[in-house]
């Protein structure tokens, strides 16, 4: 790891934002639309993001869910490299049971050779699908198995990253390129970067085990908000310092959506709020639009979810998102807020981040 690894993680605060500002994008395919047009609006996300002074931007990987393109984060994340030139990008995240370590090392050493100094690689341990998908994925039935791994897993992908496999190791013999290998052969020159590692969760596993090996973490505010402070608590807690942080450092997904007019906002989060519902009860699909979600007939307990889901989504006017992500903020002194915008429309995500960047006063574009 680096002398600077802190510095590659922590984030500087722009404008009146209280924290780094940071994005996560899901890809979301609109009814209607294409993976391509998704694809598109990341392009035009990315570079948004980075103009106004976001600090880093992350792909989730998901499968078997039409409505959202991003199972391959590696191959996204090379795109949006080719299109930027300074915002740090990253996974948010891989899921590390669903892959050997060999290849996350070998794909995220790819990346950084590819953005030398703006690659993040963040892990979960969940599937990031339906058990039938992740069997596929992993090509066995016993997925507990994987979650259960996770710790050996993830000390494996280290290894494989730092290239320290101890003599003797089935693996000390093997070595992920591009990587630190190289430098050690004849003429070697190798990057002083390696893609810092964060560890993602939902619950207190992930958070305890950051905590422990002294490492980033990511909660995910934007689907479990009632554990965050919990987990944020353990983590803090537990932390030990380490070769990568000196102290505790924790970013939130929060979903977040700002239109010019609070009954608008409403509209949008309530068609992404449908999309939920239908993945929740076994019929994913592409994002409906706002107007069939208008019509759509919610049963009473359908309903009772929306508005659980949506009173967790930070939603209205620029100002009342800022008023919203201030106290999140507040609420759970997190480090660094990632704001992910779920709608039907690429258009309107674009807006909303152009928004809250214009209510925190972050840097006009050029």
């Amino acid at each position: 790891m680096s002398a600077d690894a802190a510095e590659e993680i922590r984030g500087t605060a722009h404008g009146t934002a209280p924290v780094p500002l940071s994005v996560l994008d899901l890809v979301t395919v609109g009814a209607g639309r294409t993976a391509s047009d998704a694809l598109r609006t990341g392009v035009e996300l990315v570079r948004l993001a980075e103009a106004r002074g976001f600090h880093r931007y992350w792909v989730a990987e998901h499968h078997s869910m039409p409505g959202v393109a991003s199972s391959s984060p590696a191959v996204i994340l090379a795109h949006l490299a080719a299109h930027t030139d300074r915002i740090r990008l990253g996974s948010g995240g891989v899921m590390l049971p669903n892959h050997a370590p060999l290849v996350i090392a070998e794909q995220f050493g790819t990346l950084e050779a590819m953005a030398p100094g703006r690659i993040d690689l963040g892990l979960g341990r969940a599937p990031g699908t339906d058990g039938a998908t992740a069997a596929a994925l992993r090509r066995t039935d016993r997925l507990n198995e994987g979650a259960d791994d996770f710790p050996q897993q993830l000390a494996e992908l280290t290894r494989f990253l730092d290239d320290d496999f101890p003599d003797g190791h089935p693996y000390a013999r093997i070595h992920a390129v591009p990587g630190p290998v190289q430098a050690t052969s004849p003429g070697g020159v190798q990057s002083p970067h390696r893609p810092p590692i964060w560890l993602l969760g939902s619950s207190g596993f992930s958070a305890r085990l950051a905590g422990v090996l002294g490492l980033p973490f990511a909660f995910a505010h934007h689907f479990s908000a009632q554990n965050t402070v919990p987990a944020l608590d353990l983590y803090r807690e537990t932390f030990r310092p380490s070769e990568v942080l000196d102290e505790p450092y924790a970013l939130i997904g929060v979903s977040a959506l700002a239109a010019e007019d609070e009954k608008e906002a409403r509209r949008q989060v309530l068609a992404a709020a449908l999309n939920m519902v239908r993945l929740r009860t076994g019929r994913p699909g592409l994002v409906p639009t706002p107007e069939e979600a208008e019509a759509y007939p919610f049963t009473p307990m359908e309903r009772e979810f929306v508005d659980s889901w949506n009173a967790n989504v930070v939603h209205g006017t620029p100002d009342e998102v800022r008023a919203g992500l201030d106290d999140l903020h507040k609420r759970t002194g997190a480090d660094e807020l990632m704001i992910t915008a779920n709608a039907h429309s690429g258009e309107v995500r674009l807006r909303s981040y152009a928004l809250i960047a214009d209510a925190y006063g972050l840097p006009a574009p050029a």
